[in-house]
């Protein structure tokens, strides 16, 4: 027979025991939730803070490099126009043709000042008729005088005339030649060597002499050599001088550099724009350029005192102040301000404010604050840390 109160105590043990394991259970049930809830606050709160890439003040160079847009142009290159009014008789060059100096471009006919020529020449047969009796009168009348045959006065106006004869011969010359000029311009010759990279007329044109809108028969470049103009900024107009080597790019031509020398500056700022002229002369004996095309030059400035660089997409424009954004080691924004020197295009000069080992925010956005918490970006696998040039 089974002792009751044996029983009892085991199934109070049991009982116990069985507790025990569901408050424990409890427990641990509440507490994992729990952690699980903190670990979710503390993910949502870090995916609630800004991502920021940031970048590392670097030393300027020996050199700086300053990088411009530039012009190109033509060594030489000029409109042709008629000097004589009539209509398009022939061309003999297109566009792309290579032209020697005297080379024949075009003829006009001018019949109104073919008509003008000989009526001239005319002009002057008569008046070197009437002059060779003038002169004869006067030869004459001065033999007369001399007998006193006839009056003192009658002997000078007859000299007069002789004179006055002579002088309407000489105008009449003089008109003869002006026509012969224009006689000569019917033929449109090449003022230089060069290629014809415009042909404004046809056969049967009207020609209208002088420059005037839309008379440009032709336009002629000389291409053996180009040049490159530019407009410095006036931060480093002093450091911009003759003979300043330069790199030119083409975006047609990727890859591929060429030099250019600094042949003269305008040595004058322009007082809209405070910017110094500059040009720039490149070889192309080859004619692998073309004027008119868009070229970045890449001037190596001469060395100066080395200061901080920065991205010019770090930079924070509030009110009058210039400001970038610095995370500190918690992760936590400090705006500071900075004294900006000269803009290089990509980077910008910073002459004080920031220190070599802050890391600059780039890009920041419009909400970020001094004091505001922020996630930094992974940085890419294999990428390395830029030093300090020396």
């Amino acid at each position: 027979m089974v002792d009751r109160d044996a029983l009892r105590h085991r199934i109070r043990r049991y009982a116990l025991i069985l507790v025990v394991i569901a408050v424990v259970l409890a427990v641990w049930g509440i507490a994992s939730r729990l952690m699980t809830r903190a670990d979710l606050r503390e993910s949502s709160a870090q995916h609630a803070l800004t991502t920021v890439v940031t970048a590392k003040p670097q030393w300027s160079g020996a050199g700086d490099e300053l990088v411009l847009p530039g012009i190109v142009q033509a060594y030489i290159e000029s409109p042709i126009y008629a000097r004589t009014s009539g209509y398009l008789k022939s061309w003999r060059t297109d566009i792309g043709a290579k032209v020697h100096k005297g080379d024949l471009l075009a003829e006009i006919e001018t019949p109104e000042v073919d008509k003008q020529w000989e009526q001239a020449r005319a002009d002057l047969a008569t008046a070197q008729a009437n002059l060779a009796i003038s002169l004869i009168t006067n030869e004459r009348w001065q033999g007369l005088l001399k007998t006193q045959a006839v009056s003192i006065q009658d002997a000078d106006n007859r000299a007069a005339d002789a004179a006055a004869k002579k002088t309407t011969v000489d105008s009449a010359r003089q008109n003869v030649a002006r026509l012969a000029d224009l006689e000569s311009f019917k033929r449109v010759i090449a003022p230089f060597d060069g290629i014809i990279t415009a042909r404004n007329t046809d056969v049967g044109y009207l020609i209208n002499a002088g420059q005037s809108p839309g008379s440009e028969l032709f336009r002629l470049a000389d291409i053996h050599r180009l040049r490159i103009y530019a407009q410095v900024p006036e931060a480093y107009a002093a450091a911009t001088a003759t003979g300043l080597k330069a790199e030119l790019h083409f975006a047609e031509r990727p890859g591929i550099t060429y030099a250019a020398d600094t042949i003269r500056t305008s040595s004058a700022l322009d007082p809209t724009a405070r910017t110094l002229q500059v040009e720039l002369q490149l070889d192309n004996r080859e004619a692998n350029l073309f004027p008119g095309s868009y070229t970045e030059i890449h001037f190596q400035l001469p060395s100066s005192n080395q200061t901080l660089r920065l991205p010019a997409n770090t930079v924070l424009f509030r009110g009058k102040n210039v400001q970038v954004a610095v995370v500190d080691r918690d992760h936590t924004i400090k705006l500071k301000n900075i004294d900006q020197g000269r803009d290089f295009g990509k980077t910008i000069e910073v002459l004080h404010g920031i220190d070599p080992d802050d890391a600059v925010v780039v890009n920041p956005p419009d909400s970020i604050e001094d004091g505001m918490k922020v996630r930094l970006a992974p940085q890419p696998s294999g990428r390395n840390k830029t030093a300090p040039a020396s």
